[in-house]
């Protein structure tokens, strides 16, 4: 657990109306993402760009290298001496080590202590991932933010480390790079030789301006609607030191693998490598991938020279291995011995490591699949090459290479089959990681390849019950990142391929060659032709498939199919689907289903799916958000319970706390002692006026109808409101024919009623319409409830559901997400308009045990327009939400 130590209070808040009468309110995560643009522009303009900039990048390199062979590249890789590799692995270790400093000091600075070890695991880890994925703010910030809360450490407090963090980075980047190139002159005839004093005065004054705002700037001081406060100078230098030193190491890596042909001394080296890794990571290609190398080959002035350019180029590829891909792999190792460790001391699975470890596997497949491609798209090693010919036919390489290609591709569209937990995709990427694994070995004796897919697929085994899903991968939808990330991939395939053979003259001849020694570009042709059939073929296949159906209200087969469902179900809300205003999705066996209504672009279920087969409602959810994204709308699921919460969550939703539900325990519900003093005299004083409550049984209900509709009526006057919908009843004679009727007499006129939710498993009891006279006798209401109480009881009832109360229960101090304040200032304030503390009170004289009701909603959306649309379904339209 963490300790508490004296904080330094540095940071950046958000000034609001509370911090004008004394208080400051800290920026919530909620908040901070409501205010970076629209909704449509942050999920396609960034992959959009960095796609982009990686094409700009792979063009650029295409023309700086464009003497440069394959071949050439490899020989420098092969010649690299085994010293040399060993020392930029030790110097990729010192790095490392120097990273946990980034959070020593950011915990530091809040005041908070971790153990040292735990500390540089999880740096390792972030690091380690968001260094060859690119993102750093969101990827490290993501595996930053779910192992700190772990360690006990707030949502705030974690939001204030991966700050610290990415500060630190780029001050003592811009610290290096902008001392480096006025303190160090660059060689003569480099493209930035002229520009170095004033692009190195630039970017030194960022630090200085950071440190000095930190001497100078004591208080908080006001920036548009932001509070911000400069941390003291130590901690900025810290900052600085710890940035510049592990960039400094990072590039010591490089320069340890660069040609000595070369003869650049180390401080005009590290002037281009920051300059390079500033471009990479202003792209946001992951890595820095293309971008890095176009830049460092312009830099040391390599366009057109092969004697420089081939050294250089296999040096950056070397530097890729060590740096990134070494530390990816053995954080991958860290990661899952940490979670198997966790698995062994629960012997279960934890919720966290079930949801985590499907999109695990399916980025481990994607990166498998690429690795295949970019395999296809290169030549055999000779020697290797050479071996093969003595072993195998021509033929047998020959496929081999092509089914190569044809493997990784289906394995880039198997991860998003992984990802949605499918359980073709699951038996089908298995069997070809291991084909994957032979066909590498039979083309070229690829056995780092193979060891690759064999590794993955021994990880992928044991998991078999995490993709649980029977759905047709066909069925699936392809998210525009992930179609991105695919045709990417793809596209740096045939980028490769016409580097790697730039120097073969193209020919119809080439498809027709076979050949052991003079094949490589032949080959790779044939596999790209096979990698972009395969996504053809997915392609039509997925576009030829049947339409779907625009939802529709169920007709009368459909609420007979449901019935015995509803009635089973253990939450009598089930039997709102009754209403015949919200339509029924089905499982295939008809076991499970879910109500929805459409509202703009969102699709509300209500409640949790209805039925007692977990695997079918599980499925149900998923193919519910599926039929949602090929509709392009916003799945959502209004009112659900804490038991069901993993459903939502296994999907990638997030969840809204929206209330609480009152439910008496009716084994312990009497009238008996002081508490209840008022309902018992009420019910004791209504009684002796003649009045009687009568439970109607559902085939009497239809001729008693016409009776209650003037009740019905003259209570929604006395209101002022119109009928609601959704989450509510209405007053339609074929919804409330198909239950009992609990009607209170008055000698022999009708002047209170309620339709009843009954469980035939005696699980639970509820009513839906509560209507009375305006001039009935008071505490009407109080008589109708007590007296239904206890004929539930009688009966054997478990519980009975007095409804939700909503927004009770939210928290409204500073470090709660932005939606619990919003939502207890609207029900602290809002009493006028909506009466939400006084139903909550009335409620609550029952002695109802509260249960927490949430909204689950798809991250990443526009919660004001969800919230929106959900309102309006309740309240029967806009119109309805501010007129009651």
């Amino acid at each position: 657990m963490a300790s508490v130590a004296p904080s330094t209070g540095w940071g950046i808040e958000r000034v609001s109306s509370v911090e004008q009468q004394g208080g400051a309110e800290v920026l919530s995560q909620e908040d901070a993402l409501s205010r970076q643009g629209p909704v449509w522009l942050r999920r396609f303009a960034g992959p959009v760009l960095s796609v982009m900039m990686l094409g700009l990048a792979l063009w650029a390199l295409y023309r700086l290298a464009g003497e440069v062979s394959y071949h050439q590249v490899g020989e420098y890789m092969h010649r690299l001496r085994r010293g040399r590799i060993g020392q930029a692995i030790v110097l990729t270790a010192l790095g490392y080590a120097v990273m946990p400093l980034y959070d020593l000091f950011a915990l530091q600075s809040i005041g908070r202590k971790l153990p040292r070890s735990r500390v540089a695991l999880i740096s390792f880890i972030s690091y380690a991932f968001s260094n060859t994925l690119g993102m750093a703010m969101l990827v490290s910030g993501s595996i930053r933010y779910r192992f700190y809360i772990q360690a006990g450490l707030s949502t705030l407090e974690v939001a204030k480390v991966v700050l610290f963090c990415t500060i630190s980075f780029w001050l003592g980047l811009f610290a290096i790079t902008g001392t480096t190139l006025l303190l160090v002159p660059l060689p003569p005839g480099l493209p930035l030789t002229h520009a170095r004093v004033l692009l190195g005065i630039c970017l030194c004054a960022m630090p200085l301006l950071w440190l000095l705002g930190g001497s100078v700037l004591r208080r908080p001081f006001r920036v548009w609607r932001w509070a911000v406060k400069m941390p003291p100078v130590t901690v900025g230098l810290r900052q600085v030191f710890v940035g510049a030193l592990d960039w400094g190491l990072a590039a010591a890596v490089l320069y340890a693998l660069m040609p000595d042909a070369m003869d650049l001394h180390f401080g005009s080296f590290l002037a281009i490598f920051a300059l390079a890794q500033i471009a990479g990571l202003i792209s946001h290609v992951p890595g820095g991938l293309g971008v890095f190398e176009a830049v460092m080959l312009a830099g040391f002035g390599a366009a057109g020279n092969q004697a420089h350019s081939a050294p250089i180029l296999g040096a950056l590829a070397a530097y890729r291995g060590v740096y990134y891909l070494l530390p990816l792999c053995a954080a991958t190792v860290a990661v899952v011995i940490r979670e198997a460790r966790g698995v062994r001391q629960a012997a279960l699975l934890s919720p966290w490591f079930n949801g985590i470890l499907p999109p695990f596997f399916a980025g481990l497949t994607l990166v498998s699949g690429a690795v295949l491609l970019f395999s296809g798209a290169t030549a055999v090693l000779p020697g290797r090459l050479e071996l093969l010919s003595d072993l195998l036919p021509l033929s047998v390489l020959e496929v081999s290479h092509f089914l190569n290609s044809v493997i990784g591709m289906s394995l880039l569209i198997l991860a998003r089959g992984l990802q949605r937990r499918l359980d073709a995709a699951y038996w089908l990427t298995l069997v070809l990681l291991i084909a994957g694994a032979v066909v590498s070995l039979l083309k070229g004796i690829d056995y780092e390849e193979a060891g690759l897919l064999i590794l993955l697929a021994v990880a992928l085994a044991p998991a078999h019950r995490l993709f649980y899903r029977r759905a047709s991968l066909f069925d699936i939808t392809f998210s525009f990142g992930w179609l991105l990330a695919c045709a990417t991939v793809l596209g740096c395939t045939v980028w490769l391929v016409f580097f790697s053979y730039q120097h073969v003259e193209y020919s119809s001849d080439l498809w027709w060659q076979f050949s052991f020694y003079h094949g490589n570009a032949p080959r790779a042709l044939r596999a790209l032709v096979g990698a972009t059939g395969v996504a053809l073929l997915f392609a039509l296949t997925s576009l030829i498939r049947s339409a779907r159906s625009r939802p529709t209200p169920p007709n009368e087969a459909e609420l007979t199919r449901a019935l015995p469902l509803i009635k089973q179900f253990h939450s009598a809300q089930a039997h709102l689907a009754l209403m015949g205003d919200k339509s029924l999705l089905f499982d295939p066996a008809d076991t499970a289903f879910i109500m929805y209504s459409i509202e703009g672009r969102s699709w509300v279920a209500m409640g949790d799916p209805v039925g007692h087969n977990d695997r079918a409602r599980q499925e149900l959810v998923w193919t519910f958000r599926e039929r949602c994204e090929r509709a392009g709308g916003w799945p959502v699921f209004y009112q659900v319970a804490p038991a069901d919460l993993d459903l939502y969550l296994d999907v990638g939703m997030s969840l809204l706390k929206i209330g609480e539900e009152a439910r008496v325990q009716l084994a312990q519900f009497n009238l008996d002692g002081k508490s209840k003093k008022t309902l018992r005299g009420t019910v004791n004083k209504l009684s002796r006026e003649g009045l009687r409550l009568e439970i109607v049984p559902t085939a009497d209900v239809p001729a008693l109808l016409p009776r209650l509709k003037p009740v019905s009526d003259a209570w929604l006057r006395d209101k002022r409101v119109r009928e609601k919908g959704f989450s509510l009843g209405a007053f339609d004679e074929a919804y409330l024919a198909r239950m009992p009727m609990a009607v209170v007499w008055q000698d022999d006129k009708p002047i209170a009623f309620a339709n009843m939710f009954l469980c035939e498993s005696m699980e639970e009891a509820s009513v839906d319409l509560m209507r009375q006279l305006p001039d009935g006798p008071a505490g009407l209401m109080d008589y109708l409830f007590v007296e239904l109480m206890l004929w539930a009881k009688a009966q054997g009832y478990r519980w009975f559901n007095l409804g939700m109360a909503p927004l009770s229960g939210l928290q409204s101090r500073r470090q709660a997400p932005l939606w619990n304040r919003f939502g207890a200032l609207i029900f602290g304030r809002g009493e006028r308009f909506y009466n939400f503390q006084g139903l909550h009170r009335y409620k609550d004289k029952f002695d109802p045990e509260w249960e927490p009701r949430y909204m689950a909603v798809p991250g990443g959306i526009a919660l004001p327009v969800v919230l929106t649309n959900v309102a309006s379904l309740i309240s029967g339209g806009l119109t309805g939400v501010v007129r009651r």
